[in-house]
């Protein structure tokens, strides 16, 4: 289409932008706020292609048939800059961004759609929505709260950035995979196929 939008023959719009939030470094590597970032590796794996590094975009980038990955190197707080960025060059509308990170209001294993919203309390989210202009763009959310539900007060910085523990390791590994499962069925089917299946899809 003239647009340069995607869709599938029924309509449905399909992301040609999608992006892991996370921070960047070793000290972060394996923290439940790096969930995205983890999630986007294993896109990349199945899809067959590499991230490189692009400075000029602050962010690691990877290209696949269709569009392309990114996982910002600005930290969190500054996530929106980088995709703004990568957005505009490629002329990909935030409709058409889907952003895969964490959610600790969700317990390990679930997963959940949303087509737009608020930042709810997440620092990433809050900056991508500042520096898009819009809170219309789709979402991912991977859970990484504890048995014991969504922590309180001070307890949250230490949670979200902390590492995951020895026994919920098989239950992040499960995530992993069926979140790229979701991510990989928008380009194959749509952004609202699979969310009527991954919405009600209960976690494994």
């Amino acid at each position: 289409m003239a647009s340069g939008a995607d869709t599938t023959s029924s309509g449905l719009n399909r992301p040609r932008l999608i992006v892991g939030l996370g921070n960047p470094g070793e000290t972060y590597r394996d923290t439940r706020h790096n969930i995205g970032f983890m999630v986007l590796d294993e896109i990349a794996r199945r899809l067959g292609t590499a991230f490189r590094e692009e400075k000029r975009w602050a962010g690691l980038v990877a290209k696949f048939s269709g569009g392309h990955l990114l996982k910002p190197l600005t930290f969190m707080n500054d996530s929106g800059r980088s995709v703004q960025a990568v957005g505009h060059f490629y002329k990909t509308p935030p409709a058409q961004t889907l952003v895969v990170y964490d959610d600790v209001d969700l317990s390990l294993g679930r997963l959940r759609f949303r087509s737009n919203g608020s930042a709810a309390g997440h620092n990433g989210i809050r900056s991508l929505i500042a520096s898009l202009g819009t809170p219309e763009f789709p979402r991912l959310k991977v859970g990484i709260a504890a048995e014991g539900g969504r922590p309180a007060g001070e307890r949250m910085v230490g949670h979200v950035l902390g590492a995951f523990r020895a026994e919920e390791l098989p239950a992040l590994q499960a995530v992993i995979q069926r979140a790229a499962d979701a991510a990989l069925a928008t380009l194959e089917n749509g952004l609202e196929a699979a969310m009527n299946v991954f919405n009600r899809q209960p976690a494994s």
